[in-house]
C-alpha cells in the first residue's frame, strides 16, 4: 500500500502539507453527520514540523484518512478534520491546530460540538518508551510527559484510547527532546511508510473496538 503523500514530507521545500491545506474550508454545516467515533492525530502543524518523530500521530491521522477515502479537509474545533466511515462506524478524524502543548483545547470542543465522553475518543502519538515502529494501544493510564496527552487528559480525563506508536528511546535523557523533535531519517522512510499503511489497513479492528486484533495484525504485517 503507497502512501504518495508521505514521499512528499522529504522534499526540500515543502508549502502546504497533507491534511492541512491552507484553503480548506470552515465546517460550518455537518448536515446528519454524527460520529461514533473521534479518532485525533497529534502532532505540530507546519511544514518545518511535518517529519518530526513527534508528528507521527498527524501521520497516521493522515494515512488513515488517505486509504479509508474519508472526506476533504474542513477547518474545526480549532483544528483540521475529516469524515468517513471505517468498520461500518461513522469516523471524525480530528487534527489540532493549536501546537502540541493545547491539543486538549481543540479535542474538547469536537466532543462537546457532537456530545460524545472521553471513551468514544481514540489518539494517535508518538512514543518513547515504545521501540521504533511498533504500536501498542490502551485505555486510560498516565502522560508518561508527553504534552500533548497531558493537554487532552487536563480537558476530558484519562479515559480515552491511547495508539501508541513507537519512536525508540535515545538512551539519555539529555538527548530525548532532539530526539522527539528530530526529522525521521531518508533510511527510515520505508519502515515508516509501512507501518503507516499497516495501521491505515487494520484500522477496521480499531473502529470495532478489538484492541488485540488491531495490534496483532499491525504487528504481523510489519514482519512481513
Amino acid at each position: 500500500m503507497s502512501l504518495r503523500w508521505l514521499a512528499s514530507l522529504f522534499t526540500p521545500r515543502r508549502v502546504e502539507m497533507p491534511g492541512q491545506p491552507a484553503d480548506a474550508p470552515e465546517a460550518e454545516d455537518w448536515g446528519d453527520f454524527a460520529p461514533v467515533q473521534i479518532w485525533v492525530g497529534l502532532g505540530n502543524p507546519g511544514a518545518q514540523y511535518a517529519m518530526h518523530r513527534h508528528n507521527v500521530g498527524f501521520m497516521a491521522a493522515d494515512a488513515i484518512a488517505e486509504v479509508h477515502d474519508f472526506e476533504p479537509t474542513k477547518k474545526a474545533f480549532s483544528g483540521w478534520t475529516r469524515q468517513g466511515r471505517i468498520g461500518g462506524q461513522r469516523i471524525l478524524i480530528l487534527k489540532p491546530a493549536t501546537f502540541m502543548n493545547e491539543s486538549g483545547r481543540s479535542v474538547r470542543a469536537a466532543m462537546d460540538f457532537f456530545k460524545k465522553a472521553a471513551g468514544d475518543v481514540t489518539v494517535f502519538y508518538d512514543e518513547l518508551d515504545l521501540a521504533p515502529f511498533k504500536v501498542k494501544v490502551k485505555f486510560g493510564g498516565g502522560t508518561a510527559g508527553h504534552n500533548g496527552i497531558r493537554s487532552i487528559d487536563a480537558h476530558i480525563g484519562d479515559a480515552f484510547r491511547r495508539v501508541r506508536i513507537g519512536i525508540g528511546h535515545p538512551g539519555h535523557k539529555d538527548k530525548v527532546t532532539k530526539h522527539v523533535l528530530g526529522n525521521y531519517a531518508k533510511a527510515e522512510t520505508e519502515q515508516l511508510s509501512d507501518l503507516l499503511a499497516a495501521i491505515a489497513a487494520e484500522a477496521d479492528w480499531l473502529a470495532k473496538g478489538d484492541d488485540a486484533r488491531f495490534m496483532s495484525d499491525v504487528a504481523l504485517r510489519m514482519t512481513d
